[in-house]
């Protein structure tokens, strides 16, 4: 049986408290996170970066179905059983195109998400990380068209600089608040 009563260090001087005045004040503390226009922002482009990430599953099955270059055997029973499955599971330059732009993605999104957030509740200027969550978002969007074209370099490389500079930016700025560096 669980106490309705429970006593926390900062109310320990005050006495006993009811547990769902904490949990409204655990609510009430969610509620401004949400309310702060940069936590929204990163929210908004992190949702966008995120899909494009998903995206790139959809993009390498389709590949894989059209171009009939399976790595599973599994895979290919639907195009007949045994030796005459066997010569789908290859290898194709195009479904590797594909996923190798996926894993770079997963490379450099990952770290923006983490990064990101610690950013934005650094306390940054709204408009300066919409500079940052806005670019980065474009440079991931040109790097997949880049790759997926694929475009002439530097393109494809330049938009990737571009966005691991914003994360790196991004770094710095918080080590900057957190560490007064």
């Amino acid at each position: 049986m669980s106490l309705p009563w429970v006593i926390s260090q900062k109310t320990a001087q005050r006495g006993w408290v009811p547990r769902s005045s904490l949990r409204s004040r655990e609510m009430a503390k969610l509620t401004q996170l949400i309310d702060n226009e940069v936590f929204r922002a990163y929210a908004t482009y992190t949702t966008i970066v995120l899909l494009k990430m998903m995206l790139m599953s959809l993009i390498t099955a389709y590949f894989r179905i059209t171009r009939k270059a399976f790595v599973n055997p599994e895979d290919t029973a639907s195009f007949g059983k045994g030796e005459s499955a066997k010569k789908y599971l290859r290898t194709d330059p195009d479904v590797e195109r594909v996923r190798r732009g996926h894993l770079n993605d997963l490379e450099n999104i990952v770290p923006f998400l983490g990064i990101g957030l610690l950013y934005a509740l650094s306390g940054p200027e709204l408009s300066t990380a919409l500079v940052h969550f806005r670019i980065f978002a474009g440079a991931r969007i040109v790097h997949t068209f880049a790759y997926l074209i694929p475009l002439p370099q530097p393109g494809r490389g330049l938009s990737w600089a571009v966005g691991y500079a914003v994360t790196i930016s991004m770094a710095y700025k918080v080590l900057k608040t957190a560490l007064y560096l």
